[in-house]
């Protein structure tokens, strides 16, 4: 299994309640399909850089995961079609 890191940002309009629904989404995912979530950062609502869909905040989540690059795509595949994350990056961590 490989180290990898995963950033996406939840729509701001989503209550807390239903925020938290899509991190243990993502988390349920990754165990479900064999990996193993080593650490979740939620790091909260932050100001962003530019305009997406219309937003200004967004809900910023770190997972740190250990996974087969199989895994990735599916996870990649899941985050484009979940409604309310409006950006996500998985990348490998080297070492």
């Amino acid at each position: 299994m490989r180290a990898y890191e995963c950033m996406f940002i939840i729509s701001p309009q989503l209550d807390e309640e239903n925020t938290e629904a899509v991190v243990a989404k993502f988390d349920k995912l990754i165990t479900d399909q064999g990996g193993e979530v080593t650490k979740t950062d939620r790091m909260g609502r932050r100001r962003l850089a530019y305009e997406i869909d219309g937003n200004m905040e967004g809900y910023y989540t770190i997972l740190y995961f250990n996974a087969e690059p199989g895994l990735v795509a599916e996870l990649d595949r899941v985050f484009l079609i979940t409604e309310g994350v409006i950006r996500h990056l998985i990348v490998r961590k080297d070492g």
